[in-house]
């Protein structure tokens, strides 16, 4: 009876000083792993507010959501960075100053663009520049198998293309549809000043001008079918059939 009398004050004692024990080893003991201040926001909604203000070219808060924490290169539903959201809108400034934070110019899309392919495609030459200063992968393909080149070609950006030769991209390799960059320019262009700079550009820096597609039709056969002139002349000064 008397053991029975002391076990139940006994065992409130043991509780009670654990719990002080608990109490005593710190807030990671006692209150279980470390949670975020009541309000802060999560990581996906600092992550989705870098992509709009990205997007938007609000340097100024993209600068402060990076200073609050926000993953560089967290992605949204479509599986974009905020660098690829900048570089859509050819936001400069904020693409400036995300890969100066070390945003990967690489990084693809669920449709596989990347900020270099698609400032390439777009000619946004200003964010093309950081994106070859700082990595850009001159081989990566986007989802027709073509290099940046080949829809820089098909669009006429002139100056695009004169980067892209310039920093080595492959200028007859060959993409998903068996087009090159030459035949891609004269096939899906509209044969006017900027196509036939981008030709000459394109057989100066080696073109293959006689490489055929998969139909067997070369350069040559479809400047003429589309009636470009002013390239089938070019073609043919440089031997082209």
């Amino acid at each position: 009876m008397i053991f029975g009398f002391w076990r139940g004050p006994l065992a409130r004692f043991s509780l009670a000083a654990s719990l002080a024990l608990l109490v005593a080893s710190g807030p990671a003991l006692a209150q279980g792993p470390a949670r975020p201040a009541p309000g802060a926001p999560s990581a996906s909604a600092l992550g989705r507010q870098l992509i709009v203000a990205a997007q938007a070219g609000d340097r100024e808060l993209v600068e402060k959501l990076l200073g609050n924490g926000a993953d560089l290169e967290w992605r949204d539903g479509r599986r974009r960075t905020a660098l690829l959201a900048a570089t859509q809108g050819n936001r400069v400034a904020v693409a400036r100053l995300l890969i100066a934070r070390g945003a990967d110019v690489n990084a693809k899309d669920d449709i596989s663009d990347s900020p270099f392919l698609l400032a390439g495609a777009r000619g946004y030459t200003d964010i093309l520049k950081l994106t070859l200063a700082h990595g850009a992968d001159i081989n990566s393909l986007n989802r027709f198998g073509g290099t940046a080149l080949i829809p820089a070609c098909e669009r006429g950006h002139v100056e695009t293309v004169s980067l892209l030769i310039a920093a080595g991209v492959a200028i007859d390799h060959v993409n998903r549809l068996g087009w090159t960059c030459l035949l891609e320019a004269i096939i899906l262009g509209d044969g006017g000043p900027r196509q036939l700079e981008v030709v000459r550009q394109a057989i100066a820096a080696g073109a293959d001008v006689n490489r055929a597609d998969r139909e067997g039709l070369t350069p040559l056969a479809h400047a003429l079918d589309r009636g470009f002139a002013d390239i089938a002349a070019v073609l043919r000064a440089k031997g082209a059939r």
